[in-house]
């Protein structure tokens, strides 16, 4: 397994502020306050040589060093649950995940998770990243069904992840939002941080924030919602969610962001395209998942 150490010196851009809020906006690979968390209470994580408390506030000069080497793995058992696999050879699978599986496991989530089903598939994963997300190049929201890559060894993840973070990834979404959209087609750029006072939730923000860049185009309207294609050209979390709400066109059935529905149960978003390099032959890769079940029956209604 590749291990890694970080050392940050503290600037001004990071005076006064929380270490793990701090971490989250300046190391992406530490991808949530709860894995951040884990790793200051699993003594990873030293403040001028010294073990911290997730709500420091930092100082400038101080020295940060993550040492993820040191970071205790969870216990993830294999789990035979059906996977729906469009690919596999043994770089790398694709796989179309269903609404209401987490990708992977997290604090209260311990099986029934994607990660815990490929376990069983595979005989090898990758080991980039987080211990409890072996061959996890990407995510889903637990309530967003579609399509991801998956990797099987280190230098298919590295070449994968790479490619995500250069924007060379085709990713097209279908999703149903509330009202009718303006205009029929469009661009949004707005940058997307931790919501102030819900830190589970995310909202757009000038400060304390990523640049989120989302295409979109209306496909079919009716009369209070419209099915739209969204087309993601970053990676942030909740980010179609977020960028559509702030529109003022939650997407039907997110109680997280504004619409909450009695014609589906989770938010009506389903990532039916993904595109990419393969990271060892170099042919381009592309795939394409139907609407699931539950978002047809909404398209009947609507």
């Amino acid at each position: 397994m590749e291990q890694e150490k970080i050392i940050i010196k503290i600037d001004r851009s990071g005076i006064n502020k929380r270490l793990d809020v701090f971490l989250a906006e300046a190391r992406p690979q530490l991808t949530s306050r709860s894995h951040i968390k884990k790793l200051i209470d699993d003594g990873c994580v030293l403040v001028n040589n010294v073990l911290p408390k997730p709500h420091h506030k930092l100082k400038s000069g101080e020295i940060v060093v993550i040492d993820l080497s040191k970071e205790k793995p969870q216990d993830i058992s294999p789990e035979a649950i059906p996977l729906d696999i469009l690919y596999e050879d043994e770089y790398l699978l694709v796989v179309n995940k269903p609404a209401g599986m987490a990708a992977h496991p997290s604090l209260g989530i311990n099986s029934g998770t994607l990660v815990n089903a490929l376990l069983h598939h595979c005989n090898k994963l990758s080991h980039i990243g987080p211990l409890e997300r072996p061959g996890v190049v990407h995510r889903l929201d637990k309530d967003t069904s579609g399509l991801m890559v998956v990797a099987k060894c280190d230098e298919a993840h590295k070449n994968l992840a790479a490619q995500f973070k250069e924007r060379k990834v085709r990713k097209r979404y279908i999703a149903f939002v509330k009202g009718s959209l303006e205009l029929n087609d469009g661009m949004i750029e707005l940058p997307i941080g931790r919501h102030p006072s819900r830190r589970q939730k995310l909202t757009v923000r000038f400060s304390e924030s990523r640049d989120a860049i989302t295409g979109y185009k209306a496909t079919k309207r009716f009369s209070n919602s419209t099915m739209v294609e969204l087309m993601p050209k970053t990676g942030r979390m909740h980010q179609l969610r977020v960028h559509m709400s702030y529109l003022g066109h939650p997407i039907l059935g997110d109680a997280t962001y504004g619409a909450k529905s009695r014609l589906i149960s989770r938010q009506a978003l389903h990532a039916c395209t993904l595109g990419f390099t393969h990271p060892v032959n170099n042919k381009y890769l592309e795939f394409t998942s139907e609407m699931p079940q539950d978002m047809k029956r909404l398209l009947e209604i609507l």
